[in-house]
């Protein structure tokens, strides 16, 4: 089994020391989903959400997550990033929408996190921005869909 890399000999929580590692170009990509009634995801399509634009404020809010990462993950980096991208679909077969984040950085320790951070933020904005009419929702699948650089090289994840 692969040792743990936030714990030192002695069972001691460590923030990994990766003053080593290479600088390179790193790209994580993530996803989740929102299950939501299908009249709930009518009202986000029509832009009549009582609160506004859901999908506007939900994508900013995972940007603005992005940059939040090492103040939210207690042993992450705090980390240059130097793009990130939200995007959300409707899904009619969900129903629901779905999150994708690209986060990128030129640096020496993966931008997983990152992504994974604002995919989560992504769809908790969703759902506060659609809690009055939709209790019911459900926030799913948050999951690292690809990863690019470092020594591990590339991550995608099978479908299988």
């Amino acid at each position: 089994m692969t040792k743990l890399t936030h714990f030192d000999d002695k069972g001691r929580v460590n923030m990994v020391d990766i003053s080593d590692k290479k600088i390179t170009p790193r790209i994580a990509i993530a996803g989740g989903a929102v299950r939501m009634q299908i009249e709930t995801l009518a009202l986000v399509k029509s832009g009549t959400a009582k609160k506004g634009d859901v999908i506007t404020v939900a994508e900013l809010a995972g940007v603005m997550a992005t940059k939040q990462t090492a103040n939210l993950i207690p042993l992450c980096h705090p980390l240059p990033v130097t793009g990130a991208k939200i995007e959300i679909e409707h899904d009619d077969d969900l129903p629901g929408l779905s999150v994708t984040a690209r986060v990128k950085t030129t640096g020496q320790t993966g931008v997983e996190m990152e992504a994974l951070t604002a995919v989560s933020v992504t769809c908790l904005t969703i759902y506060d921005m659609l809690k009055a009419v939709d209790k019911s929702m459900v926030i799913e699948r948050i999951e690292l869909l690809e990863k690019h650089g470092g020594k591990s090289g590339i991550y995608r994840k099978s479908d299988g």
